[in-house]
């Protein structure tokens, strides 16, 4: 897969509130980013997969539970539903 450019932004923050939030800064990063993503998912900015994509989670139900954890329930359609089922079914069939 070919790896896209990326930006890097830069956040300041009182620090005694980033303390609160991470308690290093890959911590905060990760908090960040994860906040980013729920946000641009619930404003429609973002499909799931670029969430995933940006946070780096592998599996969709990985994300589905991410999603779940932070009370972020998305509508599934008859056909979402009908696609599982049909996934479930060839897993425990193979």
């Amino acid at each position: 897969m070919e790896r896209k450019a990326a930006m890097q932004v830069t956040l300041e923050l009182p620090e005694d509130l980033a303390r609160l939030l991470g308690e290093n800064a890959a911590g905060l990063s990760k908090v960040a980013l994860e906040s980013l993503a729920l946000e641009g998912i619930r404003a429609g900015k973002i499909s799931v997969a670029q969430a995933r994509r940006l946070l780096g989670v592998s599996s969709r139900y990985e994300m589905d539970g991410f999603l779940k954890a932070h009370g972020l329930m998305l509508p599934a359609t008859l056909s979402d539903i009908e696609h599982d089922g049909e996934t479930a079914l060839r897993l425990k069939n193979p």
